[in-house]
């Protein structure tokens, strides 16, 4: 139990690493109004988030569930493991692929304003949905909400 208990801490840290290297660049990327920075900001963000958040992500969910079942818990009597599985199910199956899409999409538009060398209306649009910033938030946030539901387990 112990082996994948260091296992999963090593996910986690990858996981938060892969926060780290991506949602400070997405709020730089909306912060700024020089289109060559957001184009930068956006692509090494869609970078970060294909090649650290979303490997730490599956660890994490992998590493913790193999941790539960080696510490022998009950994903039905444990109520505080079925609310985690729960959680994580929605926020790593739901809003992590929203980000990465709404990431993508705004990449895209970046890039292409970039090469116009102006502000396209598009790239407006997708500035104004605010969509990573949203996902990316809710991520961020979910991160001590399932720390606070494993650690002192309320149910």
């Amino acid at each position: 139990m112990d082996w994948w208990r260091i296992v999963h801490i090593l996910s986690l840290v990858w996981l938060g690493a892969g926060l780290g290297a991506t949602y400070p660049l997405i709020l730089r990327a909306w912060a700024t109004k020089d289109v060559k920075y957001q184009m930068y900001c956006l692509v090494e963000a869609a970078n970060s988030e294909t090649r650290i958040l979303l490997p730490g992500a599956m660890a994490t969910g992998t590493t913790g569930f193999f941790w539960a079942v080696a510490a022998e818990y009950n994903f039905v009597k444990d109520g505080w493991l079925a609310a985690l599985t729960l959680l994580y199910i929605f926020f790593y199956f739901v809003c992590l692929p929203l980000l990465g899409f709404g990431l993508r999409r705004a990449r895209l538009a970046s890039l292409i304003a970039a090469k116009k060398g102006e502000e396209t209306a598009e790239l407006r649009a997708i500035l104004d949905d605010r969509v990573p910033i949203v996902f990316g938030t809710i991520l961020v946030l979910s991160v001590p909400l399932l720390a606070w539901l494993a650690i002192f387990k309320p149910f």
